[in-house]
This record gives structure tokens, sequence and C-alpha cells, in this order.
């Protein structure tokens, strides 16, 4: 019967990654729902972005405070799950403590978890008061309510469990490991400096009651770590994932240079080649679908412009730095990213539903999530691109967008309508006649 526990581990482990897999699957499928756009060049400076933004984490330091608890606990979560190859092992072929043969270095190992696992706790907990005894403006927002923000906490505490799983874990097993003349399989092995400090709770207790309390605290361990792992496909904290492709696929132009539309140049091209004949006669691909100006839905936006909005980490830092924001504006560029990855998902399950096969839902990005008012609100200033600790860009999104009302809606705000019939008529924005428009260096 000593297979047995093996062998419910190995359908534990089937399961919880398997199941994650098939979300991953998902995901990549609505990625590329998008347009295709080429982000493969320069490839030195795209690993440079990830190895310095998503794994440095370079942009996280103009907020300290904030650099500081997050690296914590983002090396501390990240270092500690290695043991998690141990915890594979252990579980598949039945051993304990698999890599205790290497001694000293596994003794700095497992004191450096501990200590990390401290330091994550204490940063979790600052979290949480940041959140909500402290409530930062850019946690309270208006956009950052019902699930986003029970989201936040959820993974909060998600992960104090799991800390605290893994310190009563060695609590455990380091009082059976000092018992006189031994107890099982529980060799000396590791070194302890917090979990020591907790041991005494299981002072009093007959060795089998800890024996099982071990082994409860150790499942309980795993379990945890795949459902953390399956609940990041419906969670902020996809971006622990998603950050590096994320930042290696960045947009690396200069910000505030937007791209033109290949179908726009090539018309203006042809307006002001002398030799170019308008009326000959240009191939026709009778099963093409006519392209559209901007964006309206998510598949208008490209693939890169959908895997920021997966990416987005929701931390607000975007829309503290919003000029619109702050002014009272409706304009918030979190909500721009939160809104198009909710349509995506939707669209998703509409795909899902019918079985590969996207069916019109007569809803779409613009309007259902977005309005024109949050999108003529912005300044397209950069300030939420510059912020954003792994290089999402809602100004891609925004610019898009409008480009569709302009270009295929007219519905441009009167005051644009008005500056670009001045600029087709004057040859400048105002309404002044061209024979007058420099008389203002005379006064």
């Amino acid at each position: 019967m000593s297979y047995l526990p093996s062998l419910f581990f190995a359908i534990l482990i089937t399961i919880g990654f398997g199941y994650f897999a098939l979300n991953v699957k998902k995901l990549l499928r609505n990625i590329k729902l998008g347009q295709d756009v080429h982000r493969s060049d320069n490839s030195a400076a795209r690993w440079k972005n990830m190895a310095m933004i998503a794994l440095g984490q370079s942009k996280m330091v103009k907020r300290p405070i904030a650099a500081i608890l997050h690296i914590i606990v983002y090396v501390g979560f990240v270092i500690i799950n290695l043991e998690l190859l141990e915890i594979i092992i252990d579980g598949l072929f039945g051993t304990h403590r698999v890599f205790a043969s290497l001694g000293v270095v596994y003794d700095i190992l497992i004191g450096s978890f501990e200590v990390l696992a401290v330091l994550v706790l204490v940063a979790i907990i600052a979290f949480w008061m940041r959140r909500n005894i402290i409530k930062l403006k850019r946690f309270i927002h208006s956009d950052l309510k019902g699930s986003p923000k029970n989201d936040a906490n959820y993974i909060l505490y998600f992960e104090v469990v799991l800390m605290s799983l893994f310190l009563l874990m060695n609590a455990a097993d380091f009082h059976l490991q000092n018992i006189d003349g031994g107890f099982g399989h529980y060799i000396q092995a590791g070194s302890f400096p917090v979990s020591q400090y907790i041991s005494p709770l299981f002072d009093g207790m007959s060795n089998y009651a800890v024996q099982m309390l071990e082994r409860t605290f150790w499942w309980l361990h795993i379990t945890g770590i795949l459902i953390f792992l399956n609940y990041l496909y419906y969670s902020k904290h996809l971006h622990i994932l998603l950050a590096f492709p994320n930042t290696y696929f960045a947009d690396l132009n200069p910000k505030g240079q937007f791209d033109n539309l290949e179908s726009v140049t090539k018309e203006v091209k042809l307006m002001m080649d002398p030799n170019a004949d308008p009326f000959a006669a240009q191939p026709v691909d009778e099963n093409a679908v006519p392209s559209k100006f901007g964006a309206s839905d998510v598949h208008d936006l490209n693939w890169v412009q959908l895997l920021n909005a997966y990416t987005c980490t929701e931390c607000g830092r975007c829309t503290s730095a919003c000029p619109a924001n702050q002014t009272g504006k409706k304009l918030s560029p979190r909500k721009i990213m939160m809104d198009t990855r909710d349509r995506l998902e939707e669209v998703g399950r509409n795909i899902d539903k019918n079985k590969g096969v996207f069916i019109p839902d007569n809803i779409s990005l613009l309007n259902n999530y977005i309005t024109p008012e949050e999108l003529w609100a912005c300044t397209s200033c950069n300030a939420c691109v510059e912020e954003c600790p792994i290089n999402i860009s809602p100004l891609s999104i925004i610019m898009d967008m409008r480009r569709y009302l302009v270009m295929e809606q007219s519905a441009a705000p009167q005051s644009l309508n008005a500056m670009m019939t001045n600029i087709e008529n004057n040859g400048a924005p105002w309404q002044f006649n061209q024979q007058d428009r420099l008389n203002w260096k005379d006064e």
C-alpha cells in the first residue's frame, strides 16, 4: 500500500499542471486573435529590456518603498519555490528531503528559504496595510472595486498561507529530526533558523501526531502551490509569467512616435507621385476582408496590445500619473487595460461556447467597455507608458481607438474637427486667412 501516496501525488501533479497547460493554451489563443505586428528586430535591445525591467525590476525603484517590498516578495517567492523540485521528487518516489546529501549547501539553502519566508510575510503584511488600512489613493480608485480589489487581497492571503505552511512543515520536520535515536526517515538535514523556534509548539505531542501534522503541512503546501499556479490565469498576478515576454516584445521606438497606417501611406504616396496612374487596375482579392482604420474591438488591436492587457498588474501607477485623471476626467489608463482584458476574455468564452468560432455578439470594446469620453480625455503625453513598471502601453490602444472614431465614424470632437478643417483650408489650426498667418511676428 506504500505506493498509494506516490500514485495520488502523481495524479495531483498531473491534474495541476495539466489544467495550467490548458489555460496557457487558451491564453495564447486569445492573444493570437490580435493583428500581426513585427517585434523581432533588435534582439539585443529586447533581451536587455527583459533583463533590466522584468528580471531586474529597474522601473520599480521610482517608488522606493513599494520597490523594496515587491523585490522581497518577488525574490523570496521565486527562490523558496525552488524547493518545489525536491517536493515533486519526494512525492513521486516516496523519498524524504532527497537533496539532503548536498550537506552544507542544503543547510544554506533551507536556512535562506526560511529567512526569505519571514521577509515575505513582513512584506505581505505591509502590502495588505497599504491597501486596506492606509488605503493609498491608487488602490481605492473607482476602477479598482469589486473583484479586482478582492483579487489583490486573495493573492496576499494565498502567500501568507503558503509561507506559513512552509515554516510549519519545517518546524515539524525539525522536531522529528531531534528525537533521541531519530524517528523514521527524519534524518538530520537542513538548517532551520526560523522554524526551530516554532517547533516547541509540538512539544508534548506524540511522535506520530507530529508526523501526521508534518505530512498534512507538506500536502497542503504542494496543493496550495498548484492552486496558486492555476489561479494565476484568472488573476492580475499573471504578470509573474507574462512580464518577461511583455518587456521583450515592447515597442522600441521613441515614446511619442506612432505608426502610420500602411493603406493610408500608400494612398498618400500615390497622390503625390506625378507619374502614378490613379486609374490603373489594382489586383483584387475577392476573399480579402476590407481593412479597418483603427480599432473598435479586441480583434482590431495587435497581439502585443492584447499581451499588454493580460500582463497588466493593476498597480495604478499609470492612472496616478495621468494628468487627465488628476484633473477629474473620466480617463484611467489602468481601466483601459482592464477593460481590454475583460473584453478579450469575453471573446474567448464566446469562441469556447461556439466550438472554436467567434459568433458576433453585438458587443465591442468601444462604447460597451470604453467610452469616447475616456479616449478623448487623453493628452497623449505618455506618462502612463513611462510609469508602467513592465512597459505596458495604454496609449497605443487609446490612439488606435481614436483613429477608428475619426477615420471610420467621423466622430471626432467638434474642436478637433474645427482644427482639421482649418488645417485643410488655411494651412494652420487657427481660423485665419493664409495671408495673415505670419502677422504674429509683427506684433
